[in-house]
């Protein structure tokens, strides 16, 4: 029969059948989560009736009434300018594909706490019961005067472009789809000093991208606007060329972009030569294609929990080794950048984040690592205490530079 769930936090047990003991007595993963992972607390006393009156009504009338004649004050006067919308439709929850608003919810609980942990920013996830590109856009939009930004998570391509470009046309609020451009954002910082420790720069690389989603479009892209040499994106049918006539729209704008070599074929043919692979899809590389790379090549096989190269080929031909895991050297991990990325655009109230703060973050990442440059440290660990106050000053002096600051 199915698993009868109780009120986690009424204090009864839950019966996954009949006599069968609660999940969470033989796991630390569901015993962690018990009740959620999240609760709201309060900023100021509620302590007598002065407190209440202060914090309720009749105080609170003074403030709402100062802000509909001024609503920039709700920057001010309430937690708007500190807080992010985490929205998700549950369609492509990290490797566990389409599972739906309410099993997503765990895993925007943890993005949330690692928004307070690592920004010191408040977020609210929000699972969404639509898939439609407008139905999303609508929600969000009449959502939008609750928030100082949206973080767009775990929603599957090609419409999470749709959706994150339709929301900024729309919205006066950063609007960031982490899937995309936190990976990038990471990826470049960690790229930029495998390249410096190997007495290159981005221009003279050539790079193959494993994945044609969210990620692997939004890396390659962002990479080509950082200066890359050049780069080939391959999918399940291979490389993604202008000779292919299998393409969607968005696979057929990124064809424009990308391959400037013009390679066609599979993936393991486009390694020949190249400098760097880049893993955004699962699946396994075989290891002559590894080896086929070019000397001193980077390995950056960020597939979880089984990368595309495991580590020990990788590092037979590879100078450096990057990985999605914590157990391995140069985790390439988004909490490196969204915490600090919404925590400048929010403390300068920034409309958007453009490609520049992006970069910029990019640049004061790689910059933790210092003098400290090494083929197992290139990119820093998320509990480095660095990251997040670089990451926000150089988010913060991108967006007064490019104008979208708006203080």
């Amino acid at each position: 029969m199915a698993a009868e769930i109780v009120n986690p936090c009424s204090g009864s047990s839950t019966d996954q059948e009949d006599g069968a003991e609660p999940l969470d007595s033989f796991d630390p993963a569901f015993a962690l989560h018990r009740g959620g992972k999240m609760a709201v607390q309060a900023t100021v006393p509620v302590r007598d009736k002065d407190d209440l009156s202060l914090a309720y009504t009749p105080g609170v009338a003074k403030v709402c009434s100062a802000i509909a004649e001024q609503p920039e004050l709700v920057h001010d006067y309430t937690w708007k300018s500190s807080v992010v919308a985490v929205v998700t439709d549950g369609t492509a929850v990290l490797g566990l594909g389409d599972i739906g608003p309410e099993a997503s919810l765990p895993v925007m609980e943890g993005k949330a706490i690692l928004f307070k942990q690592f920004g010191g920013v408040d977020a609210v996830p929000i699972a969404l019961a639509c898939t439609g590109v407008d139905e999303i856009v609508e929600t969000v939009v009449r959502l939008a005067p609750s928030f100082g930004g949206v973080n767009l998570e775990d929603i599957s391509a090609p419409r999470c472009f749709e959706i994150e470009r339709k929301l900024q046309e729309r919205l006066d609020i950063p609007v960031f789809h982490d899937d995309q451009h936190g990976t990038a954002v990471v990826t470049l910082a960690a790229l930029r000093n495998a390249a410096r420790l190997t007495g290159r720069s981005l221009g003279d690389l050539r790079a193959v991208i494993s994945g044609a989603g969210a990620a692997g479009i939004a890396i390659a892209k962002f990479l080509l606007e950082a200066g890359l040499g050049d780069v080939a994106v391959a999918d399940r049918k291979g490389v993604v060329s202008r000779d292919r006539d299998d393409l969607t729209d968005v696979k057929r704008e990124l064809a424009e972009i990308t391959n400037r070599a013009g390679i066609s074929g599979s993936l393991e043919e486009a390694l020949a030569g190249a400098d760097v692979f880049i893993g955004v899809s699962g699946g396994t590389v075989p290891e002559p294609a590894v080896a086929s790379m070019a000397e001193g090549a980077f390995v950056f096989a960020m597939a979880n929990p089984n990368p595309e190269v495991h580590p020990d080929i990788a590092h037979k031909y590879a100078a450096v080794v990057a990985t999605g895991r914590s157990d391995f050297p140069n985790q390439i991990n988004n909490v490196l950048a969204f915490p600090g990325i919404f925590a400048g655009a929010l403390q300068v109230r920034a409309s958007r984040i453009t490609e520049g703060m992006k970069i910029a973050a990019a640049d004061a990442l790689a910059a933790v690592v210092g003098d400290d440059l090494a083929a197992d440290y290139v990119i820093p660990s998320p509990f480095d205490e660095r990251v997040a106050p670089a990451v926000t000053a150089a988010v913060a002096a991108a967006a007064r530079a490019e104008g979208v600051a708006r203080r």
